[in-house]
């Protein structure tokens, strides 16, 4: 199960990093963005033509040091080599200013223009073409009602026992806390309104709890409780690992942005509150304990089940500015199950909407 979770995360991370690219090849566009590209590609002129020029001038000098040719000849060709090089970059670098000139003077070339995307791999320092991919990039669309994003929360995690105060929990405040690290899709429910919108997608949940005084969890059978250790323990962890599908509905103002050929309802850095629900399963339970014994240091791992929900479902809300937000999340399955006393694990802290 464990193995499954590394290559879920795994897999989650090479979504966000294509994520990441397409959405950064969406917001750096416009005439602005294509003119930044050409003044690089000048800058790649100069740099491919003056290490073409040291490649020469490194086989100039081997001749020279072989005998083949003369300190004259080698001051000749040194010279008509550096001569044609400064030619290519001249004539190279008009050829890019003339096509920023044209770009500059089109008033519809944002709207109009279906840029080309190329892929190369090249040897020779970039003087011969091995492999070459062309693709041609879409105009965008009028209108995009749903977006995704990268989800990253973590804070401190604690549980609500029945029958007993908060004050008086046996885990760790500020020892005990929790990981989410999730994908979302986002959905403007209104044609013409972003106000109201549908974030859904799924989430891996990390929950730790530590408990202090020296106790831990004991498993004899169906029936879990938290028992006091023979000795004194370093750490006593305990860590359950879910995979839930949230649902929120989110709330707040925007911005909408209207072009000849375009239509965008911008969120950044407005208000959002968002309220919901989340439903998943299980996928691992573990108990790290850390302790002396006979003066040796003793760390266990214990992988299994201690009796907790197969399945989790719970409710959250968050409320923040832009991509930062105050997350809260409770459990409403309880942490273990068919025990005389019900646990429901509870969470707080910061939530980050990447997109």
């Amino acid at each position: 199960m464990i193995k499954l979770t590394n290559f879920f995360v795994v897999l989650f991370l090479c979504l966000f990093v294509t994520n990441v690219n397409a959405q950064d090849s969406l917001k750096v566009t416009g005439k602005q963005a294509e003119l930044a590209r050409f003044e690089t590609y000048k800058a790649k002129v100069e740099e491919n033509e003056k290490e073409a020029l040291k490649a020469e001038v490194e086989s100039i000098n081997e001749k020279l040091d072989a005998g083949t040719i003369t300190s004259v000849e080698a001051e000749q060709l040194k010279k008509a080599a550096a001569e044609k090089r400064a030619l290519n970059i001249k004539n190279k670098v008009a050829i890019i200013d003339n096509q920023m000139a044209i770009i500059e003077r089109d008033d519809n070339w944002e709207e109009n223009t279906v840029s080309e995307n190329r892929i190369a791999i090249t040897i020779g320092g970039g003087e011969k073409e091995l492999l070459g991919i062309t693709g041609k990039k879409s105009p965008p669309k009028y209108d995009i009602r749903t977006t995704n994003d990268l989800l990253i929360a973590f804070g401190f995690n604690n549980v609500i026992t029945e029958n007993q105060s908060f004050s008086k929990t046996p885990f760790e405040n500020l020892g005990s806390g929790f990981v989410e690290l999730g994908w979302n899709w986002k959905t403007r429910l209104a044609k013409n309104s972003n106000f109201a919108r549908l974030k859904y997608g799924f989430s891996f949940q990390w929950n730790k709890l530590n408990l202090k005084e020296d106790q831990y969890f004991a498993q004899d059978g169906n029936t879990t409780t938290i028992e006091q250790f023979p000795t004194e323990l370093r750490k006593s962890e305990f860590r359950t690992t879910n995979l839930v599908f949230p649902v929120y509905f989110e709330f707040g103002p925007y911005n909408k942005i209207e072009k000849k050929k375009t239509v965008r309802y911008q969120v950044w850095n407005k208000f959002k509150f968002g309220i919901g629900g989340y439903g998943g399963i299980r996928l691992a339970t573990q108990q790290k304990l850390k302790y002396k014994e006979d003066g040796d240091r003793v760390k266990q791992k214990i992988r299994r089940n201690y009796n907790t929900s197969p399945f989790v479902y719970g409710v959250g809300a968050y409320v923040g500015i832009g991509d930062v937000a105050l997350y809260a999340k409770y459990d409403l399955n309880p942490l273990f199950k068919n025990q005389t006393t019900d646990m429901n694990n509870v969470s707080l802290g910061l939530r980050f909407d990447i997109d």
